[in-house]
């Protein structure tokens, strides 16, 4: 008889049926690991419409626009499991509001002059881009010979990269502009979050091996709890001015968060403008290649493949979809969660059932505040804990997507050009403060697409070497072969 501590096989087969207590704790984690991200891009961006503006009306909003963002992130996570027609890639990827729009939109906000007008026209644009990724998606498979694996892999390795450091900013309490930054008791409740997930994920039973990140978080959240009973809760910087320290939990949002609230749909009027859609539309080209990336990461790390041309595909256009419906509730555009890719890659478990209950958890955030406040006041050095393991993952996948064929000397070059020239470039933005405010917008501030592109590029160009030149024509024979057969 099996032991029901013990973790059911399933949970790392796609399809499986597992039990419901085990999916429920696996959704939770991945639930934690992208929640506070999902809603920051969308809280910037309103800060950038709201500074401009005369009057407070974006702002009475604001509160409505987090909720739908829960809401629509698990909507799409849900399509993007489980597939309607060609829409959804049946793969095991969680959905949210994606960062790499911030840019762009701040860019749109301050020509705008800011306020409900120009959060409207980032709607707008939006759904254009939607429309345009959904088109590309479609039309994937002829292009799929541009992505062989040590493309995807270069672009796995260059989000794994780029994210690390956002991983290190949340372990030492959120970034530089928070006045505790890498203070003591950041670090050190961070670290005891990674202890606790090291042993939870290399000792016990398989369940808990596979829950290490929520077993950890919980451990963070327990020991914040302890620490405020302890410790001072606020400090005085150096002008004098008192601060709440940021490993603090804030019990009062829970406190004022209602029980219950119904999603507005089109909270701000949407508006078109060709000045918002032309730059939005090439950073939804961006996102195509990212969302390739995170695929192919998920797919190889998960399950040990290569993602086929239907899996990209629909994913693909999953994105598009999803930022469509997600414009239509005030929410930025829905793309794949690099976060969780890594996620994935560190407990293989891919099953979509396990998934889905944390995008239903989702739903729940949003249409219970309560208990959506409760996630969001998570401390950023508890996420970091977790987060900095996830990260590295991720570029473990990428090694594995690069090294699935051999390392021949092209393949080396496109790797060594495309990490040393393309994510170097992209990492250290300010060597492009000469370029065109429109080349900054798209190349800086992550090398994950100049990364790509060189990649794209040295793949297209470069000869083959004589050997894998004659295994890439065998191949094809035998796909061509493979598929007059299946006709």
């Amino acid at each position: 008889m099996k032991n029901k501590n013990e973790l059911s096989e399933q949970a790392y087969v796609f399809e499986g049926k597992m039990p419901l207590n085990q999916a429920i704790a696996l959704g939770l984690q991945h639930v934690l690991a992208m929640f506070v991200g999902n809603l920051t891009p969308i809280l910037i961006i309103l800060g950038a419409c709201n500074a401009a503006a005369s009057n407070n009306a974006l702002a009475a909003v604001q509160v409505s626009i987090l909720q739908n963002a829960m809401i629509v992130a698990g909507v799409a996570t849900l399509i993007q499991l489980f597939a309607i027609g060609p829409i959804g890639g049946k793969v095991p990827i969680v959905m949210g509001a994606s960062s790499s729009f911030i840019g762009a939109f701040s860019n749109v906000a301050a020509s705008m002059g800011g306020g409900v007008l120009a959060y409207g026209t980032i709607m707008g644009a939006t759904i254009i881009g939607g429309v345009l990724e959904m088109v590309l998606g479609f039309f994937l498979k002829p292009l799929r010979k541009f992505f062989p694996p040590v493309v995807t892999g270069t672009v796995v390795l260059s989000i794994g990269l780029s994210l690390i450091s956002v991983g290190i900013n949340s372990f030492g309490g959120g970034g530089s502009e928070v006045p505790d930054f890498g203070s003591a008791e950041n670090m050190l409740l961070a670290l005891f979050v990674l202890i606790v997930i090291l042993i939870a994920r290399h000792v016990g039973n398989k369940v808990i091996n596979s829950s290490s990140i929520l077993v950890g978080i919980i451990a963070g959240y327990i020991a914040a709890f302890i620490m405020g009973l302890v410790l001072p809760t606020t400090g005085v910087t150096a002008e004098g001015v008192e601060f709440t320290k940021a490993w603090v939990l804030d019990w009062n949002q829970v406190a004022q968060a209602s029980w219950f609230a119904i999603p507005d749909f089109m909270p701000v009027p949407i508006v078109f403008d060709w000045r918002a859609i032309l730059p939005v539309l090439i950073m939804f080209v961006v996102t195509v290649v990212e969302t390739i990336g995170d695929i192919s990461g998920v797919i190889e790390g998960g399950m040990s493949r290569e993602a086929t041309d239907k899996e990209l595909s629909g994913g693909v256009v999953c994105d598009g979809v999803g930022s469509i419906l997600a414009s239509l509730f005030g929410v930025m555009p829905m793309t794949s969660f690099s976060q969780n890719v890594g996620l994935v890659a560190m407990t293989k478990v891919v099953n979509r059932f396990a998934i889905a209950t944390g995008a239903i958890f989702l739903i729940f955030c949003g249409l219970i505040p309560k208990l959506g406040a409760l996630v969001s006041i998570m401390p950023q050095s508890v996420l970091g804990g977790a987060a900095v393991m996830m990260f590295a993952s991720i570029v473990i996948s990428g090694i594995q997507l690069v090294t699935r064929e051999p390392l021949s000397p092209r393949n080396l070059t496109i790797l060594s050009v495309a990490l040393g020239v393309g994510y170097g470039i992209g990492a250290n933005s300010g060597v492009l403060s000469g370029a065109p405010q429109a080349v900054q917008l798209i190349f800086g501030g992550s090398g994950i697409v100049p990364a790509a592109l060189a990649a794209v590029v040295l793949n297209i160009v470069l000869p083959w070497d004589k050997e894998e030149g004659s295994e890439k024509t065998e191949a094809l024979v035998s796909e061509t072969e493979k598929n007059a057969e299946e006709n």
